[in-house]
């Protein structure tokens, strides 16, 4: 059986690839647990100097994967039924939180789409790298569905006002516009993706760890803190999934149909 996720250590960083092309590296329940595990491993290996996030065969991350909640979509539940979801999202919140408190390095390599989720997973990198290939979206608005765990991260990477534009209207950004965003730091060539991997290791392995581990500690004081709303987020996503509204736009979307509350273009 493939690991959810293929860690390898090279000296002293780690490389963490998503590990299920076939869904373009959907954030499944395996994969959401294996990612967290890593972090509290990497929270108390003080040999290790950094960490590198990829995507397998093309695509960094298509977002959450809604195999094990398709039994749930527009569902209600029955009075006093305790909603498993909430745990199951609520999961994915803890891995947000403790991947973007790593006090090593994290260096986000995107290459072909970063969607809903993944786009929470950049979010939290340090430094991102994106082919000129890979994409940027935040669809879930689209889908009858609140982008409720990654929107603390994106308002603070991006800043209200561009996190409202991404989260409310679900824009797809080509690389360099996720570059102007702020999103993105180094956009390369597709086939240059290897190559400016390599050098950025080289300018990270110049900084002293206890120094970057201090630094990332002072920026995390020095700015707003995440606003801590895994919990409301959970039952947001929880009640978005079960509603109408999820039921119809998740079901246009398989159809390649526009979503019922879809309007036609503006005269």
């Amino acid at each position: 059986m493939n690991r959810a996720v293929i860690i390898e250590r090279d000296g002293a960083v780690e490389r963490w690839t998503l590990n299920d092309p076939a869904s373009r590296n959907a954030l499944s329940d395996a994969m959401v647990v294996a990612l967290y595990g890593a972090c509290l491993r990497a929270r108390d290996d003080h040999t290790l100097r950094g960490v590198v996030l990829q995507g397998r065969s093309g695509a960094f991350c298509a977002g959450g994967s809604l195999g094990g909640f398709a039994h749930a979509i527009g569902q209600p539940l029955q009075a006093g039924e305790t909603d498993p979801l909430i745990g199951m999202n609520r999961a994915y919140g803890d891995l947000l939180h403790v991947l973007s408190a790593l006090p090593q390095w994290l260096l986000c390599v995107v290459d072909g789409p970063a969607m809903g989720g993944g786009f929470g997973l950049v979010c939290c990198a340090d430094l991102v790298l994106a082919s000129e290939r890979a994409s940027f979206a935040t669809p879930e608005v689209t889908l009858g569905l609140p982008p409720a765990q990654i929107a603390p991260f994106v308002w603070q990477r991006l800043g209200d006002a561009l996190a409202r534009q991404c989260l409310l209207t679900g824009v797809r950004w080509s690389a360099r516009e996720a570059q102007a965003a702020g999103l993105v730091n180094t956009v390369v060539a597709d086939d240059a993706l290897d190559a400016a991997v390599t050098d950025t290791l080289h300018a990270l392995h110049r900084a002293a760890p206890g120094a970057v581990a201090a630094t990332k500690q002072l920026l995390q004081r020095l700015r707003a803190p995440v606003p801590d709303l895994r919990d409301e987020a959970a039952l947001a996503f929880a009640a978005g999934l079960r509603s109408a509204e999820a039921a119809q736009g998740l079901a246009a979307f398989a159809k390649k149909q526009p979503a019922p509350w879809t309007l036609g273009e503006p005269s």
